[in-house]
């Protein structure tokens, strides 16, 4: 199975490669797409949920083109850490996923990130920093959850790796 740790997708990268960061919520799914250099992530759009090969398609047709080279995919975690059935039901997207390579054209390498609090800290800047109307931040707040969550993992990757204890 292509499902990883961020830094072991960073490594499996080539050259010029970018990360795609999904947010997947039960109605949307938000699409974020890193620069070459994987410093930047930057929203590309939100895909309305209708059945998982469409869903698949539209995300396919979104990217092509764009040299990706693995997708992080948000990880709902509770609060207390604990891992309850939305959690389950990203990583049966994501197994799903990988079982779609006729779609990409080659296995996707997966990684998943904790999305902890993503979608509350961006509505709360859609709303306190830019004043953004609730019709409009409606519209952006799967895509900008995306962003939010890829950046995170950017960030991460951007440092060394910790040492793993024997």
């Amino acid at each position: 199975m292509a499902i990883r740790n961020p830094h072991a997708l960073k490594a499996l990268l080539s050259p010029r490669q970018r990360l795609l960061g999904l947010d997947l919520g039960e109605k949307t799914i938000g699409v974020a797409i890193s620069d070459p250099g994987l410093t930047v992530a930057s929203p590309i759009d939100t895909i309305r949920r209708v059945k998982f090969t469409e869903d698949v398609k539209q995300l396919a047709r979104m990217i092509q083109g764009r040299e990706v080279g693995g997708i992080i995919v948000g990880l709902p975690i509770n609060m207390d850490g604990t891992q309850g059935p939305r959690c389950q039901s990203v990583r049966h997207f994501a197994e799903n996923l990988i079982g779609r390579a006729d779609l990409w054209g080659a296995e996707p390498e997966i990684a998943f990130w904790d999305e902890r609090l993503s979608t509350a800290v961006v509505q709360r800047f859609l709303t306190d920093d830019v004043d953004m109307r609730r019709n409009k931040r409606a519209q952006a707040v799967d895509k900008m959850a995306a962003a939010y969550i890829l950046q995170g993992a950017l960030d991460a990757l951007a440092m060394k790796p910790a040492e793993t204890s024997p």
